[in-house]
């Protein structure tokens, strides 16, 4: 019976310092990354979802970014068939599988093989993502040959962290990309309805000024990030460090075994 390729999981909220990890990583132990994020899944969403550099992406493969246009919908049963689709691929050139993200959802799809009803099936209010029964909150059978790693930090730092990335967005420019994606695409369009960019549309209207529109980014942000910490701590396969740094030797314990 085949086994699982070996994967490396690296979750938590927004800003918590995932993808910094997760490169960090990847250079360490000759990985790749598959990003695990509703967002960055969007092409031209740049800035506002914060999304790997180039530089980064010079540095190590990133797999699942700007795969498909905002106007589209992108669920996380395409997902987690692209997702799989990297991490074998990755496998099979004998490098090292690292998935890093804040969707829940997207990571627990492929931490716990959830299976989805077809897409083209009625939608159900009650399961509107098309989870097949048994699998809406089932997380005790963990992927095998897999180690889940989550990254916590005080909420103050949080904060600070996150009102400092959106002054450092308005900076590179998010208003400028988010007009541009609204003309181009609408604001209906799917993607445009990621916080970062929804904010932006009262401002870009003349109905908002630009302080209270950051204040809105940063609190929805936060918001977020509660949603996500209260996602991950169901997931009791997940081992929490506060310092990043210990995550090599975690890795080194698991790869060896």
């Amino acid at each position: 019976m085949a086994t699982e390729p070996i994967l490396i999981a690296i979750v938590g909220e927004t800003a918590s310092g995932k993808s910094a990890l997760a490169l960090e990583l990847a250079q360490h132990f000759n990985g790749e990354i598959v990003c695990a994020d509703s967002r960055t899944a969007y092409q031209g969403m740049d800035i506002g979802t914060v999304k790997p550099s180039v530089a980064d992406r010079h540095l190590i493969k990133h797999h699942l970014l700007d795969v498909a246009a905002p106007d589209q919908k992108f669920n996380v049963a395409q997902f987690k068939t692209l997702a799989n689709e990297a991490i074998t691929d990755i496998s099979k050139r004998s490098k090292l599988p690292i998935m890093v993200g804040g969707s829940g959802l997207y990571v627990d799809s492929i931490l716990f093989d959830y299976r989805f009803d077809d897409k083209n099936a009625a939608r159900n209010e009650q399961n509107p993502r098309h989870l097949k029964a048994g699998d809406q909150t089932d997380r005790t059978q963990l992927r095998e040959n897999t180690l889940a790693i989550g990254l916590v930090i005080p909420q103050e730092e949080l904060r600070q962290r996150v009102e400092t990335r959106v002054e450092h967005m308005v900076e590179a420019g998010l208003l400028e990309e988010v007009a541009q994606l609204a003309e181009k695409y609408g604001w209906g369009a799917p993607g445009l309805q990621s916080i970062g960019y929804q904010e932006c549309q009262a401002y870009l209207n003349g109905d908002q000024k630009l302080e209270e529109t950051k204040q809105q980014i940063v609190q929805h942000t936060l918001s977020y990030a509660k949603r996500q910490r209260t996602w991950f701590k169901r997931n009791k396969s997940i081992h929490w460090l506060t310092d990043p740094s210990q995550a090599v030797a975690l890795m080194t314990t698991f790869l060896n075994k």
